[in-house]
């Protein structure tokens, strides 16, 4: 059984065998979606828990366009552009759900993939977001380290001699490596419902922002208010319901 300095090494050395798919590695060409699947297995291969794993399938691609994390292919071939958001659906997809990685993509897709006109491409995006890898990677080893060594210090009461020390330290270990991917994935949630609010969030009307403008409207569409102010007023209805109903009676009719 392994010491639990060595299972810190293996993870380390883990770490190190991290990679990620260069743009210059994407073909230029569109390509068919079996030539997808096949260029992902053999790029992402290492990141596979079990060889068994697929990092990528039919099914997979096709629920990802169903769900609108990736634009439709052009004449059944997938672009570079395709490639490079399926790269970043593969990471996404074990954090967060289709809804939030839907979300996340939307500004990108509209705005910076093929054909949209935007002076930054998606490769662009790809290009500056993975410049961060390396310099992240050290600090991630550092943290890890430093987790460690709180982890080898719990449990010092607990005798050697029943066997449980060096597993409890472990676990201790787990549980810190635990609750910074879950406080992380409560954040990046957070975030993607704070986008999500800022999107679909109603600007109300600016005309009916002040309460002098329903005499206005009153003028304009009198055919409406004469029938209805007087109800209104008598049952009590607040201001805001007339203007509600208003504004409805003035799109629908």
């Amino acid at each position: 059984m392994k010491t639990n300095e060595e299972r810190l090494q293996d993870l380390f050395a883990y770490l190190d065998r991290q990679t990620h798919v260069q743009p210059e590695e994407i073909p230029n060409i569109d390509l068919y979606m079996d030539q997808v699947t096949t260029f992902m297995e053999e790029h992402l291969k290492n990141t596979r828990r079990y060889e068994e794993d697929k990092v990528l399938t039919k099914t997979m691609i096709n629920n990802y366009a169903k769900n609108n994390l990736l634009p439709p292919p052009v004449k059944k071939k997938y672009s570079k552009e395709h490639m490079l958001m399926l790269i970043f659906i593969y990471y996404f997809k074990s954090l967060l759900s289709f809804r939030d990685i839907e979300e996340l993509f939307k500004p990108i897709t509209a705005k910076h993939f093929t054909g949209h006109g935007s002076s930054l491409s998606l490769e662009d995006i790809y290009r500056e977001v993975f410049t961060l890898e390396e310099s992240e990677m050290s600090s991630i080893k550092t943290d890890i380290a430093s987790k460690f060594q709180k982890a080898m210090d719990t449990f010092q009461d607990v005798s050697e001699e029943d066997g449980d020390q060096d597993y409890l330290k472990l676990f201790s270990f787990i549980c810190e490596l635990s609750f910074d991917v879950y406080m992380k994935m409560q954040m990046i949630e957070q975030l993607t419902d704070q986008l999500r609010a800022d999107v679909r969030t109603p600007k109300r009307n600016s005309f009916f922002s002040h309460k002098n403008n329903f005499s206005i409207f009153y003028q304009l569409h009198p055919r409406f208010l004469k029938v209805t102010y007087v109800i209104f007023k008598n049952r009590g209805f607040s201001l805001f319901s007339l203007e509600i109903s208003a504004y409805n009676f003035f799109v629908h009719t």
